[in-house]
């Protein structure tokens, strides 16, 4: 099985392979998602080049990815992981708690893991998150383990697709309740 970097994607960003895959089933009519711009303040503007030098974030930002897929509501966060273990101080409460509303609202909420180590991309269900979350809040593990995971959320390779996570977001809707 052909591995992500030996599609010549080496030194892409996470984002980046995200920004295309979007832009890809907008093309194909399958989905319209954005990414959400960080808010920020500019302080100081290089004149020559009108680059932002240094700013500082006006708010909290709440998720990576928001809009519609085959009319459902969807928001995702994507993360990178080096190690087995995901550290759960990489995700913020008050994104947790914008994720649960969303779900509340008829949404999916989710996260894009990209594991660098194990070369794979998984999909995280917001509600596999929230018994992470929970345990970390109840005085447990402040982490989860790759071995943790279902391994059924494996997103896999999908030619021409450079992150295929909608069979994992039908997967997602197919397991709940």
């Amino acid at each position: 099985m052909a591995t992500w970097n030996s599609r010549g994607l080496r030194g892409s960003t996470l984002e980046d392979l995200i920004n295309r895959t979007n832009e890809k089933y907008r093309e194909s009519g399958l989905a319209l998602i954005q990414k959400v711009p960080t808010p920020i303040t500019p302080i100081q503007i290089d004149k020559e080049s009108r680059h932002i030098t240094l700013a500082y974030f006006d708010q909290k930002s709440t998720v990576d990815y928001i809009g519609a897929v085959q009319g459902i509501p969807v928001c995702f966060d994507a993360k990178e992981c080096a190690a087995d273990t995901f550290a759960l101080q990489n995700i913020h409460a008050h994104q947790v708690a914008f994720m649960e509303d969303f779900e509340k609202q008829g949404g999916v909420a989710f996260f894009l893991i990209y594991y660098t180590g194990k070369d794979l991309f998984y999909y995280l269900p917001f509600a596999h998150l929230k018994v992470f979350w929970e345990r970390a809040q109840e005085g447990g593990r402040k982490s989860f383990r790759y071995e943790e995971l279902n391994p059924e959320y494996i997103i896999p390779a999908k030619h021409g697709v450079l992150v295929p996570y909608l069979d994992m977001l039908q997967k997602d809707l197919d397991d709940r309740p």
